[in-house]
Order: C-alpha cells, then structure tokens, then sequence
C-alpha cells in the first residue's frame, strides 16, 4: 500500500510539471503572437501611408492629364478653325 502511494503521489508531481512546462510553452507562444501582432500592425501603418501617397499621386497625375486634354482640344479646335477658313 506505500508504496502505491509513493507511485500515485510520484505520478501526480509529473502531472502537475507536465502542466506547468504547458503553462510556460503557452506564454511563450502568446508572447510570440504578440510581437508578431505588433509587427503586423506597423506594416499595416506603413502600407496605409503608401497608399495614401499613392492616391495622391493617381490624383495629380488625373490632373495634369485632364490639362493636357484640354490643350490638346483646343489644339483640335483651332486646326479645325484654320481648315474651315481655307
């Protein structure tokens, strides 16, 4: 009977260490999760930025586009003004 006891307390200790190793291993992933949460949410900031100067970009370029076909429209007209004189 002691000795069956001393196995059940013995299995009990392994028990309890195999939960606290788990325990350790499970706070080391979150912390892991974490950093790489953080990592996630810088490049995220990052990408927001570059899409932002990215639109700003599309906008001018539709700026000077719309100038350009307004020049070149009114190139149109005037060629078409000088061929109706003739």
């Amino acid at each position: 009977m002691f000795y069956a006891l001393i196995g059940l307390s013995l299995a009990l200790a392994g028990l309890a260490a195999m939960q606290f190793l788990y325990l350790i291993y499970l706070e080391r992933i979150g912390k892991e999760y974490k950093k790489r949460i953080n990592e996630l949410e810088n490049h995220n900031k990052y990408l927001s930025y570059r899409l932002h100067d990215a639109e700003q970009e599309i906008a001018e370029q539709n700026e000077l586009l719309e100038t350009l076909h307004e020049d070149v429209e009114a190139e149109e007209d005037a060629w078409a003004d000088v061929i109706d004189e003739r």
